[in-house]
């Protein structure tokens, strides 16, 4: 129970102690990665800190039972466009998965011993599924072995007797989710090419399987340049399913007496854009209907359809936001996730509507009383249309601050930029509303969820839509009289760390921000990066070098004499997607400018912090940055940070202004 406003402490915002450590951010939080069904059993994987960032696969049997599959070395990860997905297939008997290191497939056997099925390490798999007639497996791969160019993508059969390869369906730029025909016949797949992203245009198509395990002519079904679809799947019966958002949001369709038809078409969204393999929304249980899960107003709700009478049953579930759903016979998996509970798995018993949950991020317990919660807010924006966000109030039952003051804001803008965030409890925003910050996360136009229109929002205007809706969503708190005008600081990664760059660049409204391997040049993004991002800018900003004018104009790279604000940069050393060299410019421009300034390079890190020890660091980090800029103490111990030009600062409650001299 909390303590009456009349006994708690007085002191400043930021300044609060918390239970919420780094080290509870970092240690005690898993990543849950893919789910896989073998009868009544789940498995799945998840990204351990306290074991270096190290991904395991595990397994629930129907009795409960809880086992990992790979011990160390084993680290279950594909590198298939950088970001990955759907690193391992289940049979009767065995498990194939891909390893990290070498990026070869492995098959697992019932003992836990693992040997090495494919053999080129210049080969990266990803998205298998077991073609268990012909005994083999059917992946995307992605061919780095040649001197010159970008990587080939393919569709391959992989006999898992030989490892031998075949190459099924190539032509295109990009290959994802393959699957099989219960009986067997066919197969279905999704390609999109540049400069598309799948959330842009994919095809579906369908091809025979002849006799020799080749495929015959394929057919196109569905998609085109500027149609998405997401997650092809067969029913029971032998029809395929698909997503598609050709109506302006991504709905369920199936292909029926030789014509596409709408599954129940309504104004939400049944799909997600496609940065991972192995991504699904819906499945069919042993009745043949449809499990789904959709996402709706800002939050997921699970349903199901019955095809035969294509209405929408609601499933009440206390779940928010629900991802990676798999269906068995009579019982659902997904991941998870409510305002007052950490993500996780969990099992939903179909008979009864009883759900257990069978592994969380986190297993520290919740503390209600001094839970900010998520508040969904709509607000307006750049030429009369809303945006949304979710606002988190300070929360500690053992301070308030004093009356005469409000609470520093942190904006958060979410990665991608075509992403979106979500109402879940997550401790790494407890760290601040317990500390006295209030935080606002924002759905920023070309966040998903809200359909196409919303998605496209950010389309030749990426630097401009986020920072407005940033900003505008800043002020509307201010106007409510919510936070601090004063101090208002905002963090990102990747692509929020762009967002973050080029507010604190082009706009002085915010007193402070901390980018996350954020982009600082997009020419050098656009020059260097990744196969699968590599054309992603000529829909956010523009055909480059047609356009080299237009990323010089919004690389805050190039416009550092603009920055009015602090800045805490943190880097990956080992980070293919956003090269250390764009932090370190960045770092070294602001630093010439005179403004405070702060750069932390981790080793042995990527795109997303994966070992505890960086994670804490980083935030702990931040922490301290904020403290020193916005004028207050942290009760923390933390290890002090090197910040360039910082000026002696006033008084505890004294933040640098920004200044444009």
């Amino acid at each position: 129970m909390s303590r009456p406003a009349a006994d708690r402490r007085i002191a400043p915002y930021g300044s609060w102690t918390s239970k919420v450590g780094a080290e509870r951010v970092a240690g005690a939080t898993l990543r849950l990665g893919q789910i896989g069904l073998s009868g009544g059993d789940i498995c799945w994987t998840e990204g351990r800190p306290h074991e270096e960032g190290r991904n395991v696969l595990v397994r629930v049997s129907t009795g409960g039972i809880v086992r990992d599959l790979t011990q160390p070395p084993w680290n279950v990860r594909s590198r298939v466009h950088e970001y990955g997905g759907g690193a391992f297939a289940i049979g009767a008997d065995a498990v194939w998965f891909c390893q990290y290191d070498d990026q070869r497939l492995y098959r697992l056997d019932a003992s836990g011993s693992a040997t090495a099925l494919t053999r080129d390490a210049a080969m990266r798999y990803a998205d298998a599924t077991l073609d268990a007639s012909r005994r083999r497996l059917i992946a995307v791969r992605e061919d780095h072995g040649g001197r010159l160019g970008e990587p080939v993508n393919t569709l391959v059969a992989i006999e898992v007797d030989t490892g031998d390869e075949r190459v099924l369906a190539e032509g295109h730029d990009f290959f994802s989710s393959p699957c099989l025909s219960p009986d067997g016949r066919q197969l279905a797949w999704l390609s999109w090419d540049h400069p598309n992203m799948p959330w842009d245009g994919t095809d579906l198509w369908v091809a025979p399987i002849g006799v020799d395990g080749t495929l015959g002519a394929a057919r196109h079904v569905a998609g085109g340049r500027a149609e998405s679809i997401f997650q092809p799947a067969w029913s029971p019966g032998g029809e395929l399913h698909f997503v598609s958002d050709r109506t302006g949001w991504w709905n369920l369709y199936r292909e029926h007496a030789g014509a596409i038809e709408a599954l129940c078409p309504i104004e939400a969204e049944f799909g997600e854009p496609q940065w991972l393999f192995g991504m699904n929304t819906y499945g069919f249980d042993g009745a043949g209907r449809i499990l789904c899960a959709y996402h709706d107003g800002g939050r997921s709700r699970l349903a199901w359809i019955d095809p035969r009478d294509p209405t929408l049953h609601e499933i009440d579930t206390p779940f928010e936001a629900i991802r990676d759903v798999q269906v068995g016979a009579d019982f659902v998996a997904f991941f998870g996730g409510s305002p007052t509970a950490p993500e996780a798995l969990v099992r939903l018993d179909l008979r009864t509507g009883a759900h257990a949950l069978i592994r969380a991020t986190s297993d520290i317990a919740v503390d209600a009383d001094e839970t900010a919660r998520a508040e969904p807010i709509a607000f307006a924006t750049a030429g009369g249309r809303l945006a949304h966000a979710y606002f988190y109030a300070p929360a500690n039952r053992e301070f308030e601050g004093p009356a005469d003051e409000r609470p520093p804001l942190l904006v958060i803008d979410h990665g991608g930029p075509t992403g979106a965030t979500s109402s879940t409890f997550r401790w790494g925003i407890q760290y601040w509303t317990q500390r006295g910050f209030a935080v606002v996360d924002v759905d920023y136009g070309g966040s998903t969820g809200y359909g196409r229109a919303y998605r496209e929002r950010l389309r030749g205007a990426w630097g401009i839509v986020d920072v407005e809706d940033s900003i505008q969503a800043a002020r509307h708190l201010v106007d409510r009289g919510a936070v601090d005008p004063k101090r208002v600081a905002i963090r990102g990664a990747s692509a929020g760390g762009y967002t973050t760059l080029a507010a604190l660049t082009f706009h002085d409204f915010f007193v402070a921000g901390a980018s996350h391997y954020g982009i600082g040049d997009l020419e050098a993004l656009a020059r260097d990066t990744h196969k699968f991002e590599s054309r992603y800018l000529d829909s956010l900003v523009g055909p480059y070098p047609q356009s080299e004018a237009l990323y010089r104009a919004r690389s805050p790279i190039h416009h550092t004499e603009r920055l009015s604000s602090a800045l805490i940069l943190f880097q990956g050393d080992e980070d293919r997607v956003v090269p250390k060299a764009q932090s370190e410019a960045m770092a070294a421009a602001v630093r010439a400018r005179g403004r405070p300034v702060a750069y932390l390079l981790f080793a042995h890190e990527q795109h997303g912090f994966r070992r505890a020890e960086s994670i804490c660091r980083a935030l702990e980090a931040e922490l301290y940055f904020y403290g020193k800029v916005l004028g207050f103490e942290p009760a923390d111990r933390i290890e002090p940070v090197e910040i360039a030009n910082l000026p002696a600062v006033g008084g505890d409650a004294t933040p640098i202004a920004p200044s444009r001299a």
